[in-house]
């Protein structure tokens, strides 16, 4: 690079020296920059690798556990000296050498170690640290990873409510305004040079309304009268007049059931029948047609089992809660000891939690069940406070009043019947008082005896382990710590109620009964009882006793030499041991119970439950309770006066007049809704009404619980606190009326603007915010903001009349616009979000068979009631087998509307499916629209269509004789119009060829059949 040159003299080396230190310092000062300039462009390449690549994915997976606070394994990945300090295995990271590298170690393999409670690393995430690490590890000076912090509650759809003002317009603008609605519309139109498409003719207006508030179509004559009604106002009777309809309430509770996932099965593997799930389905129905406040509609549907406990609604609009799936094997057959049990718990926890924040409030806050919400505002710990307001209630049969007047009756009698217990306790108080300790000791004793008569206690006793044969010897054994005299040994068969199993489970056929001095029964052994050649009967609740006359021992054991036999195996099962020394006290429970085998599944099944002094007892076994209430009343009679005893005489007298007048009320009926109080199944047990504890967990693991939380709704909406002023915390009706007290707060403006946008949606074929469950970051920005809070705002304040919100948004013009399109709209909004006309939409599955039914003169209006099985049933008591094909359609009793199927999860009936049917396993806020050829196809030639199309050509032809009449009269029916000529013309040839009821088959099919214009 330097040039070296020749010269002779001294004078000239040095000369020459000076040349080549002027030379080097100008390339110094030349190279110098570009140096730097390469060396800061690599260190700024590394710092922004890691910024972007790496710290990404230490934050994700890894920070949570290994940060400065919690130094998991004792490490900390927060910074770099963090890094460099490793944790308690050493170092984690050696610069530049991949495979020496624990970090790498850790999160690859098939199975990789971390993270522990996390999903793993993705291929492109390894390669991203191995190259870093290849490269040197760079870790910017000063740079430290957090965790992620909630987002900040700036976001439009937090904001509170205020009413905005009415857009001005143009006087000419202004004329085409019915509604506010249309201001607002009509004002963000004219800024793209836009304006209202022409309002539609009657006919399509009719038809529009009739489907959109009854899913229904009209008749040929209901058109006819609307068409030439001269009346101004003919559009607005005709709003009121389908408002008022019954349908309605059966077309908008479709919509809501969506949302809720309703169906009439449970779901997951053995989707069992829910035959009493449709009172919730009733409900809503009837809620909607009497048009029920929105904030009443709501505190029903959370806690109204806790408000209006004897109305016709109360406790079947709890059904709101555990609409959705329910995992059968989990709950019910899953015992309570293992980890299966609080993961089936949580995630039932979990679908209460998304359905009502989800449909209530549109916040995906199932987001923070693992971590805080990486969008929205939502902590972990609010999520897992959300939880905790379900934790009391399960999903299961309960009772409620169907008749409002059978109800308000028994309530008065019951109102009546505990007045009157309670002046008869008084009294017996007063003469309880005079009984001294004397009466007090038996009332005791008997108190006890009627305890242990009850029954069942949650220790069942001892239980083997299954075998395929019944000739193995099982056995169980008691230790004491030295030697003891008996008198008395007493067994007590096994009571199990699983499936009405009942008394004498598990008791062998055959057994032998022994003591001895030694563990192994080889020495000083005395057989107290040998029915090993003989078959035992079986002792049910009665205990089987053995006198022992004062012999002394130090080991019992019971020899089980035949089993009992099961369904197909067999088992040894006992209910309690008792040893009874001569005082008649029981010293079994000092022993240590040894056995061959057991099954260990606490509370029910364990060798410790033998001697814990619980067993099954019947009233048999209780003999001397009878002597016991004789003596206490005759003590009890002397103690009394006369006033007394005609008081108590009195009130004995209304009590038994009382207890037959409510036996001869009707009987209540089952409802699948909320509820703390239900018949045992198996393994699913009720809270009693007692909350189960909720932990935050790790990750959202339920093997790494944090901390117990307490019951609270969200916390950043501004002026509505999340947590909960409640008296009796653990009263689990007051937590969920807190959260539906907060859900319906005046100050939480998600509420307000969630169901005014879902009903835009529903009108007009897209919501003002298209993401209709999702309002926070990660949805869409509402179209028209300003409008959707105008609405928000007055159906908040104006008695949140659903109806009255319907009627603001089909009277307005943009609502009566023609679905024609253009080609300026077409460009400038070519998806119509700024509604330049009006949605052609597709009826939902419901509303196309529905009109089928109508149109074939088929349709059963009845309404209400269990739903009819569009399906033949096979092995229901297992795994039922639902079989749509081998129902027959046309039986009667399957006309009625579509909302009132017996909906199954998961075999969906295959025709409704085809046509965009919701999926009852998921919430649907809003329904996937397609166009299929399987679609036509099931129009034409499903069993189904087949047949209506088949009635519906025997009611043509018995109104009109020629088929050219017929045809027309076909076609007016069910598309509210005669045809034109060369429609006419087709069909007569189709006619002419295969019939009329190949023409109806064909006009089902048309699009103007199962499209809205």
């Amino acid at each position: 690079m330097f040039c070296r040159v020749r010269l002779p003299s001294e004078r000239n080396r040095k000369a020459n020296m000076s040349f080549f230190i002027k030379l080097n310092l100008k390339l110094i000062n030349f190279l110098m920059p570009i140096c730097c300039l390469l060396m800061l462009s690599t260190t700024y390449a590394a710092d922004s690798t890691f910024e972007k690549q790496v710290a990404p994915i230490l934050q994700k997976h890894c920070i949570h556990c290994h940060n400065a606070s919690t130094r998991d394994g004792g490490l900390s990945l927060e910074t770099v000296d963090g890094l460099r300090k490793g944790g308690e295995n050493g170092r984690v990271l050696v610069a530049g050498s991949p495979t020496e590298s624990l970090l790498l170690d850790y999160v690859t393999g098939p199975e990789p170690e971390m993270p522990k409670k996390g999903t793993p690393l993705s291929k492109a995430e390894i390669e991203i640290l191995k190259q870093w690490i290849k490269s040197g590890a760079v870790w910017p000076t000063g740079y430290q990873i957090r965790e992620a912090q909630l987002s900040n509650t700036d976001w439009w759809s937090f904001q509170p409510l205020k009413l905005p003002q009415v857009p001005q317009l143009s006087a000419e603008d202004t004329k085409l305004v019915r509604t506010p609605i249309d201001a607002f519309l009509l004002a963000k139109l004219r800024k793209q040079g836009l304006s209202f498409s022409p309002v539609a003719d009657r006919r399509t207006l009719i038809r529009r309304l009739y489907f959109d508030l009854t899913g229904l179509p009209p008749s040929p004559a209901e058109i006819k009268q609307f068409i030439n009604d001269p009346d101004p106002n003919a559009y607005v009777k005709l709003v009121d007049q389908l408002l008022a309809s019954p349908r309605y309430g059966e077309r908008w509770a479709r919509h809501w059931l969506d949302i809720v996932h309703y169906a009439d099965t449970h779901g997951y593997d053995k989707d069992k029948l829910r035959n009493h799930a449709w009172p919730y389905r009733d409900y809503v129905i009837r809620a909607l047609n009497a048009d029920k406040p929105y904030t009443d509609f709501i505190l029903e549907q959370m806690a109204g089992d806790f408000l209006k406990p004897h109305s016709q609604d109360g406790i079947p609009a709890t059904g709101f809660l555990v609409a959705g799936p329910f995992d059968w094997v989990g709950q019910i057959e899953i015992r309570e000891d293992l980890p299966e049990k609080k993961i089936t718990r949580n995630l039932d926890r979990d679908d209460m939690v998304s359905t009502v924040m989800n449909t209530t409030v549109s916040l995906t806050v199932q987001c923070a069940r693992c971590h805080n919400h990486k969008f929205d505002p939502i902590a972990q710990e609010d999520y897992y406070g959300l939880q905790a307001v379900f934790a009391g209630i399960d999903r299961a049969d309960r009772d409620y009043e169907p008749n409002p007047q059978t109800a308000n009756k028994r309530k008065t009698l019951m109102a009546a019947q505990q007045s009157n217990l309670q002046q008869k306790q008084n009294i017996e108080a007063r003469i309880r008082a005079r009984g001294g300790e004397r009466l007090s000791q038996l009332e005791t004793r008997i108190s006890k005896a009627e305890n242990q008569k009850q029954g069942q206690t949650a220790a069942y006793g001892f239980h083997s382990l299954i075998e395929k044969s019944d000739n193995i010897n099982k056995w169980v054994q008691l230790k004491f710590k030295q030697p003891v005299t008996a008198e008395k040994i007493v067994l007590f068969a096994a009571f199990d109620n699983f499936n009405n199993i009942g008394a004498g489970f598990g008791f062998p056929r055959r057994f032998k009964l022994e003591v001895s001095d030694t563990g192994d029964f080889t020495s000083a052994q005395t057989i107290i009882a040998d029915h090993s050649q003989q078959e035992f009967p079986n002792p049910r609740t009665k205990p089987v006793e053995f006198d022992l006359q004062g012999l002394s021992f130090q080991y019992l054991r019971m020899t089980a030499t035949q089993l009992a036999p099961r369904e197909n195996d067999f088992i040894f099962a006992l209910g309690e041991i008792k040893i009874l020394d001569p005082r008649g006290q029981n010293i079994a429970k000092q022993a240590v119970v040894e056995t061959l085998d057991s099954i260990e599944n606490a509370p029910r099944w364990s060798r410790k439950n033998l001697i814990d002094d619980k067993h099954y007892e019947s009233a048999d076994s209780n003999l001397d309770l009878a002597k016991l209430k004789s003596e206490r009343d005759q003590i009890f009679a002397g103690l009394t006066t006369s006033e007394e005893k005609t008081s108590l005489k009195t009130i004995s007298l209304e009590l038994s007049r009382l207890r037959k007048e409510l036996s001869q009320l009707p009987q209540q009926q089952k409802v699948f809704a909320a509820t703390t109080h239900f018949k045992r199944q198996g393994n699913f047990t009720p809270t009693e009404g007692k909350p189960r504890p909720v932990y935050l967990l790790s990750r959202g693991s339920e093997k790494a619980p944090v901390k117990e939380v307490q019951p609270a709704a969200l916390n950043f909406i501004s002026d509505l606190k999340g947590a909960f002023q409640l008296e009796k915390p653990e009263n689990e009706a007051s937590r969920r009326l807190a959260l539906a007290r907060w859900i319906t707060h005046h100050k939480n403006p998600l509420t307000w603007r969630s169901i005014v946008n879902r009903v835009w949606q529903y009108h007009f074929g897209q919501a003002i915010v298209d993401t209709p469950n999702d309002f926070g970051k990660m949805g869409s920005l509402p179209t028209h903001p300003r409008l959707l809070d105008y609405l928000a705002v007055r159906f908040r304040d104006e008695g949140q009349s659903l109806k009255a919100l319907h009627r603001m948004l089909v009277l307005s013009t943009a609502y009566q616009q023609s679905s024609l399109t253009h080609q300026r709209g077409i460009q400038v909004d070519g998806d119509n979000r700024l509604l330049w006309r009006m949605n052609r939409r597709k009826l939902e599955a419901e509303a196309i068979r529905d009109s089928v039914l109508q149109v074939s003169g088929k349709l059963d209006l009845r309404m209400y009631g269990p739903g009819d099985r569009l399906f033949a049933l096979e092995k229901p008591q297992h795994s039922p087998h639902y079989l749509y094909q081998k129902y027959d359609p046309i039986l009667e009793k399957s006309h009625r509307r579509s909302i009132y199927r017996f909906i199954v999860r998961s075999v969906p009936d295959p025709f409704m499916e085809s046509l965009d049917c919701a999926d009852p396993s998921q919430i649907t806020p809003k329904r996937i629209e397609t166009l299929t050829a399987l679609q036509a196809l099931s129009l034409l030639n499903d069993h189904f269509m087949v047949s209506m199309a088949s009635f519906y050509a025997q009611k043509i032809k018995a109104a009109s004789a020629d088929q050219t009449s017929q045809i027309k009269l076909a076609f007016e029916v069910a598309l509210g119009r005669s045809p034109r000529q060369e429609e006419l013309g087709i069909l007569q040839n189709i006619g002419a060829q295969y019939g009329i009821e190949n023409v109806c088959r064909l006009i089902f099919n048309c699009n103007e059949f199962i499209f809205i214009d």
